[in-house]
């Protein structure tokens, strides 16, 4: 980089002006860089000398660079997204210097420009029922990257490539991208989100948990939103759908937090031929600092005999994938009829979806117990097991004994 002075510095690194008074003897207001000095000196982005000088024309060393930089990127979050790009090729180009100051670069690591970088991997064994009612023991893994591309201050677009392995027997799938949408935001009060995007429904995930397809419009904030969209499920089961494509659906729902307290309440309408019209609500209560109450309650009431799914449950401990030795295990009992809820959930133990995957069952209960534990920063142990599965229909298998174990990386 070519030699700069102090005071093209203190214009380059200007980013939200503010009124102040001059703190330095030899800057005086007709200078060309008066009030970019004076603003980022009240900023404490720029200092003068002891004596009371700034030197605005000497030529700086990469040390003092990086101070400026560093002074900077306390002030990152008031920055627009054209002055963090900025920011963040500078501090690219000090990163050694910084690291001599004992300065930790937030996520300078992940981004490229506009661009940040995440992903999260998983390594997993699980046993499950197939089609013929077998038991089957599975080991598989999965990657995914995700990058959120900042289009502007009010717009981001986002992807999610992934690729899922099958440890045991040959494997020859292809990545592909699993989630991609864009989001424009309102003046921090309302939004709207198109493409493909995760959607979580209920307080368990019991519901659904995939991915959705289409426009979903936001409003609200943390204590109560609201969310209105129209679009496909990808994962999980709609009434009569067989296929992807034809899973179409209309969803609103409210949720929100508040204190120890969480709630939701959807109302999912399919197509006309899906046999579709689904509603129902989740809570879950901190009864202590450690201890919460949790649970979830669906109807379809345009599917035979109105079939419902229900699951209440109590955990303990909260887990922290940044903090080592963070834990929540948790034991719930899960009802689950057939044509109730979307499937695709969060229990990877296979004991709700027997009712949608299975012709021959009509409902399952059972008691699920899980358990996670952070072994170290971003790796965390999970585990599931469903006992005591009984399930109404014709099907003869004895479903006891489905479990998994998988460790968890986030990046």
């Amino acid at each position: 980089m070519k030699k700069i002075t102090l005071t093209a510095m203190a214009v380059l690194a200007l980013g939200i002006s503010a009124s102040a008074a001059n703190p330095f003897s030899d800057v005086t207001p007709n200078d060309w860089a008066y009030q970019a000095v004076v603003d980022l000196s009240e900023q404490g982005v720029v200092v003068g000398y002891p004596d009371g000088t700034f030197r605005g024309e000497r030529n700086i060393t990469r040390f003092e660079m990086a101070q400026i930089i560093a002074r900077m990127l306390a002030n990152e979050d008031q920055m627009n997204a054209e002055q963090r790009a900025m920011l963040d090729k500078l501090a690219g180009e000090y990163a050694d210097e910084l690291g001599n100051l004992g300065v930790r670069v937030s996520n300078l690591e992940k981004k490229v420009g506009n661009l940040s970088f995440s992903g999260n991997s998983r390594v997993r064994l699980l046993q499950y029922y197939g089609d013929k009612g077998e038991a089957v023991d599975k080991w598989d893994g999965r990657m995914q990257v995700s990058v959120k591309g900042q289009v502007n201050d009010s717009t981001y677009a986002y992807g999610r490539l992934r690729y899922d392995m099958n440890f045991k027997g040959k494997d020859k799938r292809d990545a592909y991208m699993n989630t991609l949408y864009v989001h424009h935001d309102f003046n921090g009060k309302a939004g709207l989100t198109l493409g493909r995007m995760d959607l979580f429904l209920g307080q368990t995930g019991l519901q659904y948990d995939d991915t959705f397809d289409g426009a979903m419009a936001t409003i609200g904030s943390k204590k109560l939103a609201a969310d209105i969209g129209y679009g496909r499920f990808i994962g999980g089961n709609l009434g009569k759908a067989d296929t992807k494509e034809e899973r179409a659906a209309a969803i609103a729902r409210v949720y929100g937090k508040s204190g120890r307290l969480a709630y939701d309440a959807e109302y999912i309408q399919g197509e006309d031929k899906y046999d579709a019209r689904i509603w129902g609500a989740g809570l879950t209560a901190g009864v202590t600092e450690d201890i919460d109450i949790f649970g979830d309650y669906y109807q379809n009431t345009d599917y035979k005999n109105d079939p419902q799914t229900w699951t209440a449950g109590l955990a303990f401990g909260h887990y922290n994938m940044k903090k080592f030795g963070t834990f929540r295990i948790a034991g719930q009992y899960i009802s689950a009829e057939k044509g109730s809820f979307l499937n695709d959930t969060t229990y990877t133990a296979s004991a709700a979806g027997l009712v949608e995957d299975r012709n021959d069952i009509n409902r399952s209960r059972f008691w699920l117990a899980s358990a996670d534990l952070v072994l170290m920063k971003n790796v965390r142990l999970h585990g599931e097991y469903a006992f005591d599965v009984k399930t109404n229909g014709k099907a003869k298998t004895n479903y006891d004994d489905l479990a998994t174990v998988s460790l968890n990386y986030v990046f």
